[in-house]
């Protein structure tokens, strides 16, 4: 496990998710809201593709200390990275012809771009799980989406709110529409982690499994990442989203995106954790 791996999946997940809830936006926020989301989401594949190459190529000149060619091999072989590398020129495609050419295509080319991006993520998972039981195959697919949809609709909510002050027409229905998205996101980490939880704990076997269980590892010292992921990735965006949502109702604009900026920070926090115990621990939380 490396700081590089987290921040790939980390990135990675963030970009898919802006992507996927821009799909959610109505064309009233503007061409240039469009294209600043967008090209968000280009750098931060970027980014996270430079941490990508950096930690294959750590992992494997481990394993293949005397054969480069190996190496390069190995370095592009994982299948996720494909899909996530079309994402990423869907991306900065989308990004160059927005509000300039194949207009009436955005939605499409959006719909691309995301789908390019939801199957690296469920890819991406299958990697991460591929020697467990199909149940934690199918709660790590669904903990990396779930993160990914937390992660792009806390981050596009909080631009959208911040956006009234450059399009202060803008009908306040649009904020409370995307802020709903990160409410049922949120839900839906939610039951994902708990999910997770369980099954790691009530699965757990001392005759087969190798080292204490998770149980174990939320008690102990260790565990204080477990508890701060759910204190700042789950209890505090599920209250700050829902004093959004009452704040959007009276349409204080201003006062909701300040509750949004407090809010992404949160789901940051509680996300980068997430990926860090995913890798030591191999629990989709």
């Amino acid at each position: 496990m490396s700081l590089s791996t987290v921040l790939f999946l980390f990135l990675a997940h963030l970009g898919v998710g802006i992507v996927c809830t821009l799909l959610f936006v109505a064309r009233e926020a503007g061409v240039k809201f469009f294209r600043f989301n967008v090209g968000l989401a280009a750098i931060l594949h970027v980014i996270a593709f430079a941490f990508y190459f950096q930690s294959a190529r750590a992992a494997v000149a481990s394993a293949f200390p005397n054969d480069p060619e190996a190496r390069v091999l190995h370095v592009s072989a994982a299948p996720s990275a494909l899909p996530l590398l079309m994402c990423t020129g869907l991306i900065v495609f989308t990004w160059a012809t927005i509000g300039r050419m194949f207009t009436r295509f955005r939605t499409g080319i959006l719909v691309a771009t995301a789908s390019a991006g939801i199957i690296g993520v469920v890819m991406q998972g299958l990697e991460f799980s591929k020697v467990g039981s199909p149940t934690l195959v199918f709660l790590t697919v669904a903990s990396f989406l779930s993160s990914s949809l937390l992660l792009g609709g806390a981050c596009t909510a909080m631009i959208l709110g911040h956006w009234y002050l450059v399009l202060p027409s803008m009908d306040v229905s649009y904020l409370q529409s995307i802020v709903g998205l990160h409410i049922v996101s949120m839900g839906a980490r939610i039951v994902v982690v708990a999910a997770a939880v369980w099954f790691a704990i009530a699965t757990w076997r001392p005759d087969l499994d190798v080292g204490p269980g998770f149980r174990h590892y939320i008690l102990s010292i260790d565990g204080i990442f477990f508890w701060q992921r759910v204190l700042f990735g789950l209890a505090g965006p599920a209250v700050l989203s829902y004093l959004t949502w009452e704040t959007a109702k009276i349409r204080s604009t201003q006062s909701a995106t300040g509750i949004l900026y407090v809010d992404f920070f949160t789901v940051v926090v509680g996300e980068v954790l997430a990926k860090y115990i995913v890798l030591a621990t191999r629990v989709p939380v």
